[in-house]
């Protein structure tokens, strides 16, 4: 059966991680995303120290999905290079991975 799969990723605000997180579920490409606003950042960006104010976003999807996922993400992002890591489940109940995969498209055959 296949695995949950979560992915990182940030916004510049909040309008812009819930409308791409709306659709990411409406394409089924996600089951859910969690938008954790007030985060503040410190990073490096083409030889410089920047400080922002962004927006965490948690995607719930399934392993099968990463690459369709990343693409929609990009493509849909505001950023240069938005931040996207994915992060493997190692357990999980099984009526959460029910849900995912319900809720989400079956991943392309190859």
């Amino acid at each position: 059966m296949e695995r949950p799969l979560l992915v990182y990723t940030t916004f510049p605000d909040e309008a812009s991680a819930l409308n791409i997180g709306e659709a990411l579920v409406r394409d089924r490409l996600v089951a859910c995303v969690n938008v954790l606003a007030g985060m503040k950042s410190v990073y490096a960006w083409k030889g410089a120290v920047e400080r922002s104010n962004e927006v965490s976003a948690i995607l719930k999807s399934r392993e099968g999905l990463k690459d369709a996922l990343f693409a929609a993400v990009k493509t849909r992002h505001p950023y240069e290079t938005p931040i996207l890591l994915a992060l493997p489940v190692d357990e999980v109940d099984p009526g959460t991975l029910a849900w995912i995969l319900e809720e989400t498209q079956a991943p392309p055959t190859g």
